[in-house]
């Protein structure tokens, strides 16, 4: 039976590296499956433990080595092997909490999903730095590098003369593009994790319990780095670059928590499912409702609105606190 672990990591790491490999191809779908890469080792991670998440990243970075050269390790390492092993890891950790009586088993206290997305917008920081730096040392040379390489996608001409409206386009597009790329690497991590605790919870092999995830909590200190992050984010350089993508992270958490909130909120509301199908809907389709979302997400952490409604609203047969 301890061959299991190993050919589960194999496996694996084989299916990751190669997910990881097919943005290579250059067809539409091979994005979704670079997205979905790290999801074969977070399975194995949270199913057969993160020994197997750390095995089957290794054999991945080496067919990716094998397969593309030296350079290629770091950027599968970095974006696809250390946050699956790491975060399957932390889902995992659980401490016994003190038991009422010494019959009965100590319950488990397992680290918070707050956290969680914490570490996978911590590792979206990272590999969006790690692939800045490839683009230059300094601002000038990083954005004049992502305007050549979004001119090359519109279908420009690099070093030709553009009409003005084209200019604020690109300018603007290169102002957003490493806090966008932030942000959609931290929600496919999230992702993953939770695709594959399901995954992990339906084959049986998930040995946390199901947390609720309307109750997600950010640290206190959250806010306050989002703070130092927004202020410095007008400051320019390539300390304003990390401030922006920091704030974009911390901002995406919030939007979750802001979900959540809705989803604590409209727990009561016959027309419930309406309401967070459209709420659903709104940011995949248009993106700018998340901005309320963020908003729910920041009001909840000031002002505990969670907890003021279930106050406010306790259970059936329960009395009002």
């Amino acid at each position: 039976m301890a061959t299991i672990p190993v050919l589960i990591a194999l496996a694996a790491g084989g299916a990751a590296a190669l997910m990881f490999a097919s943005i290579a191809s250059g067809a539409l779908f091979s994005l979704v499956l670079f997205y979905l890469a790290p999801l074969p080792l977070m399975v194995a991670g949270l199913g057969w433990g993160p020994f197997a998440a750390l095995i089957g990243g290794v054999i991945g970075c080496i067919g990716i080595g094998v397969s593309f050269g030296f350079s290629y390790i770091a950027a599968f390492g970095l974006s696809i092997a250390l946050p699956a092993w790491w975060l399957s890891r932390l889902a995992l950790l659980g401490r016994p909490l003190d038991a009422v009586s010494g019959s009965a088993p100590p319950a488990i206290e397992w680290y918070p999903v707050g956290r969680l997305v914490l570490w996978a917008a911590g590792f979206a920081v990272l590999t969006t730095l790690g692939a800045l730096v490839t683009l230059g040392a300094d601002e000038a040379t990083i954005t004049a590098t992502l305007k050549r390489g979004l001119m090359r996608v519109m279908g420009l001409v690099p070093d030709e003369e553009i009409a003005a409206d084209t200019e604020l386009v690109l300018d603007a597009l290169v102002a957003l593009a490493p806090a966008a790329g932030a942000t959609i690497a931290m929600m496919t991590l999230t992702l993953n994790l939770w695709l594959g605790a399901r995954i992990a919870r339906t084959s049986g092999r998930l040995t946390r319990p199901w947390p609720d995830l309307r109750d997600i909590e950010l640290p206190s200190m959250t806010l306050a780095v989002l703070a130092l992050a927004v202020a410095l984010g007008f400051t320019g350089g390539l300390v304003g670059i990390l401030a922006q993508v920091v704030a974009a992270v911390l901002l995406t958490a919030y939007a979750l928590v802001g979900f959540a909130t809705l989803h604590v909120l409209t727990s009561r509301a016959a027309s419930r499912v309406l309401w967070l199908s459209l709420a659903y809907a709104g940011v995949a389709v248009f993106g700018w409702p998340a901005i309320l979302a963020i908003g729910l997400g920041l009001t909840d952490a000031v002002t505990g609105l969670r907890r003021r409604y279930r106050q406010s609203h306790p259970p059936s047969g329960a009395p009002p606190t």
